[in-house]
């Protein structure tokens, strides 16, 4: 079925449900850290608390992608995800900052990661579904626009509630700063709402007839739900393989960053590591507002990165992101003035909108479109398996090898962020195209100058 033009104002609004998606995620990247310490927890074992996020990525995403390929109900086939995900994601933003112990703060992130992978990967399925070839590009990148713009919202809402006139040293019985219970509201409301504009706004597109009865003969169980799932994996096309690599070393070293950036700041500019002080908190603002940088950086560079990825390819142009963003965390823990912090975020805010934008583009040229649903549930699998290894790793190595200094972490960070850009070469997107995808527009520009790729 030809799938209809979408002017750039409807593809901005089929996307909008990332900006309360990913104003999700970033009160995680942002916040979780610090909560778990003022609950009490050491530093050392802050990546095993954090598990929630890539053991449920695990379980859920492959999981729902292959459900919502063949789901056929009244209201769509990715629709019904978005929304059941959206709500609960809410419920448990708002109960976040409210947790009276370590082991509840713990649960609720746990509940909350599963509901941001029920909607994640469906979401990402219905650009692939609603958009032809030629704009799925602009689509991805738009959502890593919005990635950027929530992200930036969520880091700097600590700080604009103070600029509003909240108190940056108020704090509840848990020794949780109001603002930060303030920034979990607005995140609650946003989840829903967000996705509820984009479901209204643009519609699915209604399955063919032929296509609706064949899904409704052919119902499937769990178990070969399952057994699809094992079956996509081991028909992986080859370039979706290589790209395992480097998804491996990014996704570990942005995990260090976003877990220990704080303390490392705490360390250097504010010479503590005790969150009950007012110098730790000014870290954590510190933080979010260099957070905010970079992600506005994202949001500004990804419309920008579309000619440069037609011009060059996603391939190229992904590596060069990922070496200035190694960089960048290698030089953060030196330096000494809050102010000069704001450049290096310039390389962060590069590596993560080609992250969250070149990534997909890559992987939406290697696979089938009728198994995109279980393919990007597979290829989240890329993200979430380095961030349990990461998780499972880094408190071993915490002290040995990184001497329990924060800024070591962001050191090793950026040396394994350059080891992705370096793997990011190896992948090879032209021989693996399956044959009844037709070529985006950047893959249609790589495969005519492969001297550039």
């Amino acid at each position: 079925m030809k799938k209809p033009k979408l002017s750039f104002w409807q593809i901005i609004q089929m996307n909008i449900g990332f900006l309360g998606l990913q104003f999700s995620f970033g009160l995680q990247q942002s916040n979780m850290g610090p909560i778990y310490s003022y609950l009490g927890a050491s530093e050392r074992i802050l990546p095993l608390l954090w598990l929630a996020g890539p053991v449920t990525g695990l379980l859920v995403q492959p999981l729902i992608g292959a459900l919502s390929d063949r789901t056929t109900s009244r209201w769509g086939r990715r629709t019904p995800y978005f929304m059941v995900g959206a709500l609960l994601c809410s419920v448990s933003l708002l109960a976040m900052p409210y947790s009276p112990a370590l082991w509840v703060a713990a649960v609720l992130l746990w509940v909350l990661d599963a509901a941001n992978n029920v909607t994640m990967e469906p979401y990402r399925a219905f650009v692939n579904d609603r958009l032809d070839s030629q704009q799925v590009s602009v689509g991805f990148l738009t959502q890593s626009a919005f990635t950027g713009l929530a992200q930036t919202l969520s880091y700097l809402a600590p700080t604009l509630l103070v600029m509003a006139g909240l108190s940056s040293s108020a704090i509840d019985a848990n020794h949780i700063p109001v603002i930060t219970r303030v920034s979990f509201l607005i995140g609650a409301v946003l989840s829903v709402s967000t996705i509820a504009w984009s479901v209204w706004r643009v519609p699915e597109l209604p399955l063919p007839a032929s296509e609706l009865v064949a899904m409704r003969a052919n119902r499937h169980s769990f178990a070969s739900t399952v057994g699809e799932v094992r079956d996509a994996i081991v028909q992986m096309p080859l370039a979706m393989r290589q790209l395992a690599l480097m998804m491996l070393f990014q996704w570990y070293a942005i995990t260090c960053y976003w877990q220990y950036v704080s303390y490392s700041i705490a360390a250097t500019l504010f010479h503590t590591a005790d969150p009950a002080t007012q110098g730790f908190r000014n870290a954590v603002l510190v933080s979010g507002q260099v957070g905010g940088f970079y992600n506005a950086v994202a949001a500004l560079t990804a419309f920008a990165m579309v000619p440069v990825a037609k011009r060059f390819g996603p391939r190229i142009l992904h590596a060069v992101c990922l070496c200035a963003c190694g960089i960048a965390m290698i030089i953060v823990p030196g330096v000494q003035r809050e102010l000069w912090l704001f450049v290096p975020m310039i390389g962060i805010g590069l590596g993560w909108a080609s992250m969250m934008g070149n990534t997909y583009v890559m992987l939406a040229d290697c696979i089938p479109p009728a198994r995109t649903g279980v393919y990007m549930g597979i290829f989240n699998m890329f993200i979430v398996i380095p961030m349990l290894l990461q998780s499972v790793t880094l408190p071993l190595i915490y002290q040995p090898l990184l001497h329990g200094d924060p800024r070591n972490v962001l050191v090793l960070s950026g040396a394994l962020m350059i080891v992705a850009a370096l793997a990011t070469l190896r992948v090879r997107l032209s021989a693996s195209l399956p044959a009844d995808r037709a070529p985006s527009s950047v893959a249609a520009v790589t495969v005519e100058v492969p001297d550039r790729r």
